[in-house]
């Protein structure tokens, strides 16, 4: 019976420490993008690249994600754009995060009377999301 318990703590120990191993830092490449419904004001950020960054190894999705779009809504709330809301893409490769970004603003060129900001990393810089990384399964 003793062994049984032994085994199984041993067992629940090593397939812990496998899941948190899987979470490595992880340099990728991000922008962001915002918008808002009451005007045709739209913003890009450049690409910028961030290390220490976390993915979840199952779904392949950014550890924390809200958080960095989170950072671009509060610097826009402070130069005065309110009620932005902002998303963030990111690849693991500057070619596939230039692709998706060449994607999205080919889409707002052509498609409509949108006003086009672009906020230069000198400007805004996304911070790397740090603190307790929870085990994601």
């Amino acid at each position: 019976m003793n062994s049984k318990k032994i085994i199984m703590t041993l067992a629940a120990m090593l397939l812990t420490t496998g899941a948190w191993a899987a979470l490595k830092p992880k340099t990728i490449y991000v922008y962001g993008f915002a918008a808002s419904f009451n005007d045709s004001t739209v913003y890009f950020t450049d690409i910028q690249q961030v290390d220490s960054a976390y993915i979840d190894r199952k779904t392949k999705f950014l550890y924390s994600r809200e958080n960095y779009s989170y950072q671009l809504r509060d610097y826009l709330d402070n130069i005065g754009f309110k009620n932005a809301t902002c998303t963030t893409s990111f690849a693991t490769t500057k070619k596939e995060a230039e692709k998706k970004y060449l994607a999205l603003r080919k889409r707002y060129l052509g498609g409509g009377n949108y006003n086009i900001h672009y906020l230069k990393e000198s400007e805004f810089r996304f911070q790397p999301i740090s603190g307790d990384i929870e085990i994601i399964k």
